[in-house]
């Protein structure tokens, strides 16, 4: 593994008009888990389908309805817990969450609070080259999702779609450990890579597939230090709840207007009080959605439609044994074997689509060559045409050949970008390409003298000047390049034109 510097939170220092505050954070992440079928029916959970139209009778509550667990749910939250190193608890229940919403036909949600499928686990956040943040999960638990109300279709109507409910959920909870804005953000950025690279959720937030609550408290400094050591609560501000943040960048601008409202309610001699609350981004500003309830009052007592859950470890240990190489160890391979920079690997590996064709494209040839087209060259055109490299027109197979053409010596760097072009909007093969437009280097060292002999003989004030100072042969390699096209060997031509200047 890389020798990472595991640094001690620097939290966010806000200045109040009394003190300086800090903030704390914790996040309770809810991932749809990537499932054909809905946690307790065979319902479908194809995003956009028409509206309930993915509603089975245990979806709409009919009477009699019983719920059955899908097993395939239960493996994918075993899953995420292995990929972020926690316990798994081979004895689990589902209990009854009691609350009535209109998109909520039971009445309640099954949900797991005393007994989780997952304890205890860590997240590593990367905070720059060298870098990284350890947070801990508590817990990881299944539950289902509630539908949706859809209140702009008509002036005086509610609508609702049950298409969502009953689609599986995982909430990860987080231990209050996070310290700033960004630290919030690259959490739910790095959660969202793991669980793409496992597989257990898509991660796509524009759907609503991965959504975070946001836990937002200050602290005078110093108190933080004193929970930690002590477990109190007593030493935080209360905590107050932005709920269904779908957007790194709104989670951040939410954190900050939370904390200044807080703390302009304390420094004023008010008290927060403990609520869950929206974020406005048009506005730019928080604001009340409800108090904030305890478990106490959701009544929440064991489903008695469903048994506990008891799974055995000889099937954890295959779900195991089956895990991909996930994105810290595959960052630290690319830096130790590859040779890469931790930026660069870091890039290479923010998508698991990214790393795939990276390896595609190293495989047999220069790792440090390979990422330096296929960053620079091949994301800078996908990004200026945006698109992503499951859109990519050039396959890791014409890439590696243009790097195998370089290597090869048959084209030259400038050739190979003329290159890259032709491919990425005609196609073709790279070594068929070069052939058939003769593009290939020149690598005849008499033709090459021949233009270095015409370029010299041209130029005599530029030759004594170059004699007299040799960084001025570097016009002389330039003059040859255009002559020649850009086909000339550039190693070529430099020993050439030194042996004829002589210097």
């Amino acid at each position: 593994m890389l020798d990472l510097t595991f640094e001690t939170p620097k939290p966010k220092v806000i200045a109040g008009a009394k003190h300086d505050w800090e903030l704390v954070i914790g996040m309770e992440v809810h991932a749809q888990v990537a499932s054909n079928a809905k946690l307790f029916s065979g319902a479908s959970t194809r995003f956009g389908a028409e509206p309930n139209a993915n509603v089975a009778f245990v979806d709409a509550a009919m009477p009699g309805m019983l719920p059955v667990i899908n097993e395939f749910c239960v493996a994918q939250a075993v899953r995420t817990g292995l990929g972020l190193k926690a316990q798994i608890n081979l004895w689990s229940a589902f209990d009854r969450k009691n609350y009535f919403y209109p998109d909520l036909p039971q009445g309640y949600q099954i949900s797991q609070l005393y007994h989780p499928i997952v304890g205890e686990g860590e997240i590593i956040v990367d905070m720059g080259p060298g870098v990284a943040r350890r947070v801990r999960i508590e817990r990881i638990h299944l539950e289902q999702d509630a539908g949706k109300s859809i209140h702009d279709m008509d002036p005086a109507m509610s609508f609702v779609d049950l298409n969502r409910t009953g689609v599986a959920l995982m909430e990860i909870v987080s231990r209050p450990d996070i310290r700033g804005p960004e630290e919030a953000a690259a959490y739910v950025t790095k959660m969202r890579q793991i669980l793409r690279y496992l597989g257990t959720c898509d991660g796509n937030m524009q759907n609503g597939n991965l959504r975070a609550d946001v836990n937002v408290s200050i602290c005078l400094p110093g108190a933080y230090e004193k929970f930690q050591e002590t477990g109190d609560f007593s030493h935080l501000g209360t905590r107050c709840e932005i709920k269904n943040m779908n957007s790194m960048r709104f989670i951040q601008q939410a954190i900050e207007y939370e904390a200044r409202r807080q703390i302009a309610i304390v420094e004023a001699g008010g008290k927060v009080e403990q609520e869950t609350r929206l974020y406005d981004p048009d506005k730019g500003e928080t604001r009340s959605m409800r108090s904030k309830e305890e478990a106490h009052d959701y009544r929440y007592f064991p489903d008695p439609d469903l048994l506990p859950l008891e799974i055995e470890q000889a099937w954890v240990d295959d779900i195991a044994a089956s895990l991909p190489e996930l994105p810290d160890a595959k960052k630290a391979r690319f830096v130790l074997q590859m040779g890469l920079s931790e930026y660069d690997a870091s890039v290479l590996t923010a998508e698991v689509q990214n790393a795939d064709y990276f390896e595609a494209v190293a495989e047999g040839r220069d790792g440090k060559m390979a990422a330096n087209w296929v960053i620079n060259e091949l994301f800078g055109r996908l990004k200026k045409d945006d698109r992503d490299i499951a859109d990519s027109p050039v396959s890791p197979q014409q890439l590696g050949g243009i790097i195998d053409l370089i290597a090869k010596g048959d084209i030259s760097g400038k050739i190979a970008k003329d290159l890259f072009e032709i491919v990425y909007t005609e196609g073709g093969e790279p070594a068929q390409i070069v052939e058939a437009r003769g593009m290939k280097q020149v690598t005849d060292t008499s033709a090459i003298e021949a233009a270095v002999d015409a370029i010299i003989a041209a130029n005599p004030a530029q030759v004594e000047k170059a004699q007299q100072n040799p960084k001025l042969a570097g016009w002389f390699v330039g003059q040859v390049m255009k002559a020649t096209g850009g086909k000339a060997n550039p190693a070529a031509v430099n020993q050439i034109v030194s042996q004829k200047l002589g210097l």
